[in-house]
Formats: C-alpha cells, sequence, structure tokens
C-alpha cells in the first residue's frame, strides 16, 4: 500500500467517526447505527434470547394431567441476587440490548433518531421476562409505550405487557388491556393470536375456564407457529373436558391429531389419551377403542411414550372389570421409561389400592410409599394418601413380628434332625447355584449373604404360607442382590453413587476374583450349622419371642376389625393366637372380638360356640355383660373413658401407688383398647414422680417400644429423647442469699397420715393468724414411704428458718418437727432424682 493510499485510508476512517457520531443528525450518522444496531447487536442478542428460549421449552415438563400453561416457563420461586441472571443467554441477550441503547441511541432533542432502539427495549423487555425479573421487562415495554407511540411494534410491545402484567398476577388488569388491544384491526394475524392466547391464560388464571375457551380457538385458528397450533388446541380440548364437554373436547383433539408430525408427537399421543379417557363405555362398541390402544403400542414412533399408553390400556381393561390383566399394564407403565413422575404416583397409587382392597395391606403399603416418593407434596391427595399409609403401619410391624417370630419358633421347636436336614438342604442348594454361576463365568452373581449379611431361611409360617412379595422374600432380595453385583459391583451408600470414580466394571471384577478364591468345603456360609447356631435355645428368648408374636396376632386381629372391617382376616388372626395357648390375659378379648369377627361374618354356628364359652368361663366379665346386654357397659357408667377420668383424678390427688395400681388393672381389662395407652403413659407419670427419674425413664422407654404408632408412644419417645437427657444432668446448684425462693419441708412416713393432717392444719392456722397471705402449704408426695408437708413462698434461707423457728418456739403451735430448708431449684431436683438424703449431705 502506498502513501496516499494509506493517506486516503486515513482521511476516510475519520470522516466516518466524525460523521457517525450520536450527537448529529445527518443521513450517514442514522443509517450508521441503525445497521450497526440491527445487523450486529440485535441479531446477536436476538440469537442469544432465541437460544434461552428453546433451553427453556428443553427443561420444562409438561403436567398433561393438569391444563398445560400456554407458555412453556418454569417459575423459579427462588429470590437472585440483583447483579444475578438466572440464564446466561438471556443475560446475553439484556447485554446486547443494554449495548444497542448505550452506543447506538441518538436521542437528539427529545426525539429518537435511530429507528432500532425500539427493538432493542423490545428485546431487553423480553430477556428479563424470560429471566423472570417481570418489574424491570414492564419497565421496558412501558417505555416503548411512552417513548415510541409511532413504532411498528407498538402492538407488539402492548401484548407484552400484558403478558408481563399477568405473570405479576395482574390478571383482571391484563384483561381488560387485551380487549382494548384486540378492538385494533391494524394487528397482524400473529399478534392476534398471541393476544387471543395470552387472554385466554388470564382467564385461565381466574378459572374462568368457559370465558378462556374463545380466545383460545381464535388463538389456535390464527397462530402460523405449528408448534402453538398443536398445543393451544390441546389445550382447548382440556378445557372442555374441565368444563364436562366430551364431545367438544374430542373435537379439539382431533385437530391435534389431525396436525401429526406438523406439531410435537407427544401433543398428539396426549390427544389420543384424553380422547380414551373421555371414551363412553356404555355404548357398545369397546373394541374400537381396543383397537386404537393397540395401534399406538405397536406403532414403533410412540415407543417414548409407552408409559402413558400402557397406562391407558389398563384403564381400559380396569374399567371392563378385568383387574389382573389391568395390573399387568400398570406393571408395565412403570417399567416402561419415564419422566412423568405424576403418572407414576398414579400407577403406584392404583396398584397400591388393587392391594389393599385385596387386603394385601403389606404389599399396599410398600405402593403408597412408592407413590408419595413421586408426589409433590403440595398436591391435595399428598396428604390423604400419607395418612393411608401411616394407618398400615401398624399392621406392617406386627404381621413382620408375626411372620419372623413364628418362622423362628418353628426352627427352635423342630427336632435336630429335622434341623440338619433343612439346612442341609438350603446349604446344597446354594452350593449348587454357586457352582452353575462359576461354570457360567458370573462370578459376580455368588451369594449375597458375601454382601448383606448371613441370613437364615424364612420357614413357613403358622398359617402355612410363604410370603411372595419381594421385599418380604428373601429368595427374590438375594436375586435382586446378585443382579446388582452383576451390573454395577460393589457400591457404597453415597449420592451420585453410579457416577462415582469405582465404575461397575472395576467392581465386578474385584467382587469376580472374591468368589473364585471360596472353598465350598470350608466356607461357613456352606455349613449347615453355621445356620442351626443361630437359632435361639434359652427359655428367656423363646418366652419373649412367644409373647411378641401373640401380641401381634392379637393386635392384628383387633387392627383388621375396627379399622378395616376386615372381619375374614381378623377371625384368621385370632384363630391362629389361640391355637398358640397365649397367655392368659389375651384370651378373654381374643374371644370376644373372635366373637364378633364372627357374628360380622355370619357364622353362626362358631359364633354361638364362642358365645357359650365367654358366659360360661367368664361370666363375671365385662364381655359376657356385653354379650347379654350390649348396652350394660354405658348403663353402668363404667366405660374405659369413665375409668380413665376416674385414675386421672387420683393421679392429680398425688394417689401414685393407686394410679399405678388400678392402671395395671385397667390395662389388663382393656387390652386391645385405643385407651390402654393412654394408662400405660399414665402409669408412667406416676411412677416417675414415685421412684424417681430411672424408673420414668425405663416406663417412657417399654411404653415407646410397646406402642410406638399412638400419639401416647410418640409423646414417651420425645420424652426419652429430650426431656431425660435433660433432667439426668440436673445438679444442686449452690443456697446462698441471692435466691428468692424457698420451701420448708416437714417430712411424715406412710403410717403418720394423722399427723400429717394436723400439721399441716397448724401452719395454715399460723399463716392466717400472722397474716403471712403469700405462704401456702400443700401435701407432697415423694416415695411411696415419705410425704412431705410443704410450705411454699419463703423469700430466702434466713427467712425459711426464721419461720421454721417461730412455729417451733411459738406457745400457740409448738411444731417440735425438724423442718428442711431448700431453695425451690434443689427440691425440684429432689422430687425428680430422689436423691433427699444426697442433698442432706451436701447442705446440712
Amino acid at each position: 500500500m502506498n502513501t496516499f493510499t494509506r493517506i486516503l485510508f486515513f482521511i476516510i476512517i475519520v470522516c466516518l467517526g466524525f460523521g457517525c457520531s450520536r450527537k448529529k443528525n445527518t443521513f450517514l450518522s442514522r443509517n450508521w447505527h441503525a445497521m450497526t444496531t440491527e445487523y450486529n447487536t440485535l441479531y446477536n442478542g436476538n440469537l442469544a434470547l432465541v437460544q434461552g428460549q428453546e433451553e427453556l421449552n428443553s427443561n420444562y415438563g409438561d403436567n398433561y394431567w393438569d391444563i398445560l400453561p400456554i407458555e412453556r416457563m418454569q417459575i423459579d420461586e427462588n429470590i437472585t441476587l440483583p447483579d444475578s441472571v438466572r440464564n446466561q443467554n438471556f443475560g446475553y441477550a439484556e447485554e446486547k440490548a443494554v449495548k444497542a441503547i448505550q452506543r447506538h441511541s441518538m436521542l437528539i432533542k427529545g426525539k429518537e433518531q435511530n429507528p432500532q432502539i425500539d427493538e432493542a427495549y423490545l428485546l431487553l423487555g423480553k430477556a428479563r421476562y424470560f429471566d423472570q425479573r417481570f418489574i424491570p421487562a414492564l419497565e421496558a415495554f412501558n417505555y416503548i409505550l411512552h417513548k415510541y407511540p409511532g413504532s411498528d411494534n407498538i402492538n407488539h410491545a402492548q401484548i407484552w405487557r400484558e403478558k408481563t402484567n399477568m405473570r405479576l398476577e395482574n390478571n383482571r388488569l391484563a384483561i381488560t388491556n387485551l380487549k382494548k388491544i384486540l378492538d385494533n384491526y391494524d394487528l397482524t394475524e400473529q399478534d392476534f393470536a398471541d393476544a387471543n392466547a395470552t387472554l385466554a391464560q388470564a382467564y385461565i388464571n381466574l378459572r374462568h375456564l368457559d370465558s378462556a375457551t374463545a380466545p383460545l380457538s381464535r388463538a389456535a385458528e390464527l397462530t402460523g407457529e405449528s408448534n402453538e397450533k398443536g398445543r393451544y388446541y390441546f389445550i382447548l380440548g382440556q378445557l372442555h373436558n374441565q368444563l364436562n364437554k366430551p364431545q367438544l373436547a374430542n373435537a379439539a383433539f382431533d385437530e391435534v391429531i389431525d396436525l401429526n408430525r406438523k406439531s410435537p408427537r407427544v401433543y398428539m399421543i396426549n390427544a389420543y389419551i384424553q380422547k380414551a379417557r373421555n371414551f363412553d363405555y356404555n355404548q357398545g362398541n369397546n373394541h374400537q377403542l381396543r383397537e386404537m390402544l393397540a395401534e399406538l403400542e405397536e406403532n414403533r414412533e410412540n415407543r417414548p411414550f409407552l408409559d402413558k399408553i400402557y397406562f391407558q390400556i389398563g384403564e381400559y381393561y380396569s374399567k371392563l372389570d378385568s383387574t389382573e390383566i389391568a395390573t399387568e399394564y400398570y406393571n408395565r407403565s412403570l417399567r416402561a421409561p419415564s419422566s412423568d413422575k405424576y403418572l407414576k404416583s398414579i400407577n403406584y397409587e392404583i396398584l397400591a389400592n388393587i392391594n389393599f382392597d385385596n387386603s394385601n395391606y403389606r404389599a399396599a403399603s410398600l405402593y403408597f410409599d412408592s407413590t408419595l416418593a413421586n408426589m409433590s407434596p403440595r398436591l391435595r391427595e399428598f396428604r390423604s394418601i400419607s395418612k393411608k399409609r401411616d394407618n398400615l403401619e401398624d399392621i406392617i410391624q406386627y404381621e413382620n413380628i408375626a411372620q419372623e417370630n413364628d418362622s423362628i419358633l418353628r426352627l427352635a421347636n423342630m427336632p435336630q434332625e429335622e434341623r440338619i436336614a433343612y439346612f442341609t438342604n438350603y446349604t446344597n442348594k446354594l452350593k449348587e447355584t454357586y457352582t452353575q454361576e462359576v461354570l457360567a463365568g458370573q462370578n459376580d452373581l455368588a451369594l449375597s449373604q458375601n454382601n448383606f449379611g448371613p441370613a437364615i431361611p424364612v420357614a413357613e409360617t403358622a398359617a402355612g404360607t410363604v410370603n411372595t412379595f419381594y421385599f418380604y422374600n428373601p429368595a427374590r432380595i438375594s436375586n435382586g442382590a446378585r443382579e446388582f453385583l452383576r451390573a454395577w459391583g460393589r457400591r457404597p451408600l453415597a449420592d451420585n453413587w453410579r457416577w462415582g470414580e469405582n465404575n461397575g466394571n472395576v467392581g465386578v471384577e474385584q467382587v469376580q476374583n472374591e468368589f473364585l478364591e471360596i472353598d465350598i468345603k470350608t466356607d461357613p456360609r456352606f455349613d449347615a450349622m453355621t445356620y442351626i447356631s443361630q437359632i435361639p435355645n434359652d427359655r428367656y428368648t423363646l418366652d419373649s419371642l412367644t409373647r411378641d408374636r401373640d401380641f401381634a396376632y392379637y393386635q392384628l386381629g383387633i387392627i383388621y376389625s375396627e379399622k378395616y372391617g376386615e372381619f375374614g382376616l381378623a377371625a384368621e388372626r385370632l384363630e391362629i393366637l389361640l391355637e398358640n395357648a397365649p397367655e392368659e390375659r389375651l384370651v378373654l378379648p381374643a374371644k370376644y372380638n373372635l366373637y364378633k369377627a364372627y357374628q360380622a361374618t355370619n357364622r353362626i354356628r362358631e359364633m354361638e360356640a364362642v358365645r357359650q364359652d365367654i358366659l360360661q368361663n367368664y361370666p363375671e366379665s365385662r364381655y359376657a355383660a356385653y354379650i347379654e346386654n350390649p348396652q350394660s357397659l354405658s348403663e353402668d357408667g363404667n366405660s374405659p373413658d369413665d375409668a380413665y377420668d376416674e385414675v386421672y383424678k387420683l393421679f392429680e390427688n398425688q394417689k401414685y401407688s393407686e394410679v399405678i395400681e388400678k392402671s395395671n388393672e385397667l390395662i389388663t381389662l382393656y387390652t386391645g383398647d385405643e385407651i390402654v395407652p393412654k394408662f400405660e403413659l399414665l402409669k408412667a407419670m406416676a411412677t416417675g414422680r414415685l421412684y424417681g427419674l430411672a424408673e420414668y425413664k425405663s416406663a417412657l422407654n417399654e411404653l415407646a417400644l410397646d406402642y410406638p404408632q399412638t400419639e401416647e408412644g410418640k409423646k414417651a419417645q420425645g420424652l426419652y429423647n429430650t426431656a431425660i437427657p435433660q433432667l439426668e444432668k440436673l445438679n444442686f446448684v449452690t443456697e446462698n442469699s441471692s435466691q428468692s425462693s424457698f420451701k420448708l419441708l416437714y417430712s411424715f412416713g406412710a403410717g403418720e397420715q394423722e399427723k400429717m393432717q394436723g400439721l399441716q392444719e397448724t401452719i395454715d392456722k399460723a399463716l392466717e393468724d400472722l397474716e403471712y397471705g403469700r405462704l401456702s402449704t400443700s401435701v407432697d408426695v415423694y416415695d411411696p414411704a415419705i410425704s412431705f408437708v410443704t410450705v411454699h413462698g419463703l423469700r430466702n434461707k434466713m427467712t425459711t428458718l426464721g419461720f421454721a423457728e417461730l412455729l417451733q418456739k411459738n406457745e400457740d403451735y409448738r411444731v417440735e418437727r425438724e423442718p428442711i430448708a431448700i431453695s425451690d431449684e434443689n427440691y425440684r431436683i429432689v422430687q425428680i432424682r430422689k436423691n433427699l438424703q444426697n442433698y442432706l449431705d451436701q447442705f446440712d
């Protein structure tokens, strides 16, 4: 390049620089800044905006079980910092919009000369809108409306302003403004469609579904975007379904189906599903629905949606009362790949209800667990399902106890020869399985006990059956564990375990090497005596297992009868209980509840036999009285609640020994009633007041273990976990003149009731004579042998000792018994810990 060319090039650059100033309204300046704004800054900003919208759409999961929103955007309720953005694409788009405004705006004499600046503000508002900063977005759109009233984007900006108002929950304002916008005949078809769609969403937000159908129908007809057309028609069908207009709904779904590949296939599949749900099974052509569902199932393009298709086929068979086939398809739906957690929760809930209706409560509880795991806690159904699941907790607990203890007791009662034969057969099967796996090159599938601990094979239950449900079947659990090992190897219990440094192949190789070193002849897992040695044989353990099993069967009989009305199951459990010859306290209530179960199931002969048994062998019992006259208990005022009120009055009167004795009688009398845990808690509190902290702790622990699902059991567990540790840390505090509350104690033995009453009357007379109105007296129980006449309200130790001396020396009172002066804090500790002697040794 020669010197002249360089000088010319330099002159051109200088001229362009001065000629393109934002302060000069020249032809060159206007067009330079407009072109740079449109084809550089705004172009890149709009590309980022589109990328951000695509990312929003891909990350948004539609819930097709509820009315879809018009716009796919997940609202994030987390508060962000002022300078942060939720999506980098929208942040970049906003940055470009701001750059265009700052560098290319030509605001001269109050008028914008760059025709692209309104586009920049529009981009700015949209970027903020999608980044969910709706107030700043509203400011950007309002700026266009106020500063650029002649802009060709004015209608577009108005629509986006109302979308923003709607996001700010100003739905009524948005509706009013949108109606005004729609009266404008200058709208393009797309703007007209967008305005109608926004109007429909505002009506949906206000639950005015009938008002939303007309604008949404117009939006679906006018929009030029096939994606929007399919979505709008689908939502329109949902609205008509909500309004109980299935024919109009099906017409809208047909529009979605007719679009076929022009819109996302998910809309078409769900349109078919919705039409199937609207199908009238009474019209007699059910085969047409089945054929349609079969076609959907067989179409290879529909594989990503098999979870929904299988579910709807299950619903079809459920409507026809083919529960077994329906269950198969519900399970297929669960096994199909799916990201629809709500659909999973529905499948689990249906399977839970099927098992519940079939009285398979243990399986039902596990399905309810899975339902809750896949369901949002915010849903209205969550609480009812959770409550239903909690009600099954007792059944699960007691069925487990009954089955496990029955199995162990059956093994314990086997002759040694039978035990050896039983476990030899079991270990032979283990050896055979292991040998086959080694030969097949699947050493990673070897004994699950190597990884999950040794296990005793489960014998048949007393009912003669072995549980086949997966999670209660050791064989099936073992197979599942082996499959896991084959696929993943050993894995620690940790988050993101599949993506950790220890990948599956390394784990499998390690497990294979370990299993290759196993010697069948010496490994204890292949020795029958390994398992026989684990069977308990001491009488104390066996008696404990028997008591727990018997009580479990009794509780199952009560729960099945009273909570679920399953009198057949109740009778079965109670019959097993009575065949096992339980302890005497369970026999009579078990027979009475068996009598009620037979009565409910019209088993007249068995009912009469139990009735005669109770009347002949227990004629004085409350159960005999109730059988002869069901109104007798209420007429005598001898109901469990009345009995509890009487015992509670004894507790308030500090008659703790009587409370404990009476509670024990009533617990036996009302065994199985819901009132029993209340008596247990009252007894525990009386025990604590009478015998101290150690006994109180033991009583609470026993109550929490025996009745873990009751309110009383939970309260006892809470006290055991929180209050007891705090009370155990209590120590005596030093008594000095700064303490402002003391008590005066006079100790009496168990046989000195008259003397104790006489002293209290004397002190009360002294308080009245001396006008010590702030002082009061009471009789406080310390333990079974000692009670105190206690004077309350004394200010300090000197005052306390002075008052004791006054009572001792005054001729009108002459109290000769030796008193104890103690601070309120230390008196509380003495009563809780029952350590009066320790206090006297430390402070006397």
